[in-house]
């Protein structure tokens, strides 16, 4: 959940990792700090606060190379300087940067006690700075030989990044469940946990696997193992739109993705889309027709908004091709020891590709024979080189930490999964038709809610001041109220919960009363006369309504209706996500939020 960035070459390093830090800043944004080489020794800054604090902190003469930063997400002790990375040894010499979390940390810091080490940190990761400094001191002859000796002490999940003032042309990196890539520029170098913080640098990037190390000098690099075996790495090249990174003219991130919607369901469908026989191309799914067929149901793994996501795509592809599919949360899958059947589709869904429980699903699934494909955004991350074929978003950067347009990407690329697996099975040719005629006007119908941001931010602001809101859908509508719900809560801090509205007779309906205000999910489909039953209880309780319809409702329904276009039954959810999208923008705006911040959460889930 952090951000690393490293930087070797003729340049001064300093500006290069403050820039890349702020492009990682959604990793974790609580402390950052960098440390580069210089003549003299290290030199070390660390901030508790934002990347742009530490810009403010930094000295004129802050200057050399190589160099390491570091934006944090605290696990091991408090946002403090003093737990800021880049961690040293108790000299100076080495200096370290870590994502991950060091599982036998307890041990090592016992056994450095007791051999006259003091500690400076609360944090895990200062362990492996006096365990490289303890190697030197055991009689290793270079950085790479410490690196190796100080990990093999080490259980647990690690990118980290280590400069030594002994060895000023070099860093050297390793991973093990935890994402670190290189770039490679013209003779310079370049090392990062996302490939965010490399856009403007360079386009050539290196991924390492668990297990692999690196030594990177300005004027190349060299991959090898614990054991120091040589691996074979070459460069691949990335398409990322550097413009995805930037802010422009826009108040947040949020807004400026929320926006880009109809370019990014544009992008998710081109070229996938067969009109001539009703289905859809997928060909990086890496299944034939004959495979694809011999399925007999789909399980869906992902997180947070990912799982959500599932949760339509596995409706979709039960009406669409009439396959038993079900939605869970990789991070239970992970630990109930699952039955993997041989006739069931996986599929993992991740907008980074590095969320470490549905990695460690796909592995376990993989372990147990299990055939599994992604729905992922990043290429080239973890969890795409992983799975055995897949689905690309292509969403583009994504940096505020809310979810928005890899939400209804996702859900788009389900819509196709199922048309292909669908026409496959028993879907006619005129279904099929149906349902490209409906994706084909889902960024126009997109465009269309976008209009609406003024009047939903008016609704917005009347909610704001409410201590807890109720989110209520049938069928369809139910995972839209709970991905409507987690919206509101994670980045207005608005307490919200969202039920299907079946369920509110069950118990939740002891909660309604004027101060807590239902969101209701109404679309004008076969159960619109069971959902205005719902939204007649909620009103004879004196609770206040706002209804996402295809329809104006009548007052003694809903306080509010916002008006949504209408799709195709099945499309209906994408497009009723949105306004909620910007109900929680509007809300977290008008209660003066860190909107693309929100308090203790980061992007990319890459620890327990």
């Amino acid at each position: 959940m952090c951000g690393i960035v490293g930087y070797v070459g003729p340049q001064d390093a300093a500006p290069i990792l403050v820039e890349g830090l702020g492009r990682l800043e959604y990793r974790g944004y609580d402390s950052a700090g960098l440390a580069v080489t210089t003549k003299s020794g290290l030199k070390v800054r660390k901030v508790s606060g934002r990347v742009a604090a530490l810009a403010a902190d930094l000295p004129a003469r802050f200057k050399g190379a190589p160099g390491i930063g570091h934006t944090r997400w605290a696990t091991h002790g408090g946002p403090t300087p003093e737990n800021a990375h880049p961690h040293t040894d108790t000299a100076g010499r080495i200096a370290v940067v870590h994502n991950g979390i060091i599982e036998n940390a307890e041990e090592l810091r016992a056994k450095l006690t007791a051999d006259g080490v003091e500690f400076a940190s609360q944090t895990d990761t200062e362990c492996v700075a006096h365990l490289i400094a303890s190697a030197f001191a055991a009689g290793a002859d270079d950085l790479e030989q410490a690196v190796r000796w100080a990990l093999r002490q080490v259980v647990g999940a690690y990118g980290l990044a280590v400069i030594d003032a002994e060895h000023p042309d070099r860093i050297v990196v390793a991973r093990n469940g935890s994402p670190v890539l290189l770039g490679v520029g013209e003779k310079e170098m370049f090392v990062a946990s996302d490939v965010a913080a490399l856009v403007g640098y360079t386009r050539q990037v290196v991924y390492l696997d668990d297990g692999e190390l690196a030594t990177l000098t300005a004027t190349g690099y060299r991959t090898f193992t614990l054991d120091d075996t040589s691996t074979a790495k070459s460069p691949s090249t990335i398409d990322w739109d550097v413009v995805g990174a930037e802010i422009g003219d826009h108040a947040h991130f949020l807004i400026k993705e929320i926006g880009e919607q109809p370019l990014t369901l544009t992008r998710a469908l081109a070229g996938r889309l067969d009109e001539r026989f009703s289905t859809a191309h997928l060909g990086g799914l890496n299944l034939s027709v004959r495979e694809a067929r011999e399925f007999r149901r789909v399980k869906i793994l992902g997180c947070g908004s990912a799982c959500y996501a599932g949760d339509l795509g596995a409706q979709l592809i039960e009406d669409l091709a009439r396959l038993p599919a079900s939605s869970e949360p990789a991070s239970e899958f992970r630990y109930r020891n699952p039955v993997v059947e041989p006739d069931t589709l996986y599929v993992a869904v991740s907008q980074s590709g590095e969320t470490v429980d549905t990695l460690a699903a796909v592995q376990e699934l993989q372990r147990k024979g299990g055939r599994v494909i992604g729905i992922i955004n990043v290429v080239g991350s973890t969890i795409a080189r992983q799975v055995d074929g897949g689905i690309y978003l292509h969403a583009g950067a994504e940096m505020s930490v809310a979810a928005t347009k890899s939400f209804t990407s996702t859900v788009t690329a389900f819509a196709l999964l199922a048309l292909h697996l669908g026409r496959i099975r028993d879907l006619s040719p005129t279904d099929g038709a149906r349902i490209i005629a409906g994706l084909q006007r889902l960024p126009e119908q997109v465009e269309e809610i976008l209009t609406l941001s003024d009047e939903i931010a008016e609704v917005a602001r009347e909610l704001a001041p409410s201590p807890s809101m109720m989110f209520v859908g049938r069928r369809r509508g139910w995972p839209v109220a709970r991905e409507g719900a987690q919206k509101l809560k994670e980045i207005s801090y608005i307490h919200a919960e969202a039920y299907p509205s079946a369920e509110l007779k069950h118990g939740p309906l002891a909660l309604i009363s004027p101060e807590m205000p239902t969101v209701a999910v109404v679309p004008d489909d076969e159960l619109l006369e069971k959902n205005t039953s719902t939204l007649s209880e909620i009103k004879a309780r004196s609770g206040r309504v706002v209804a996402l319809a295809h329809r104006q409702l009548p007052a003694e329904l809903a306080d509010r209706t916002l008006v949504i276009p209408r799709n195709e039954p099945e499309l209906d959810p994408i497009l009723l996500s949105v306004p909620l999208q910007l109900l929680a923008y509007h809300a977290a705006v008008a209660l003066e939020r860190d909107v693309d911040k929100p308090r203790n959460l980061a992007k990319s889930v890459t620890v327990e």
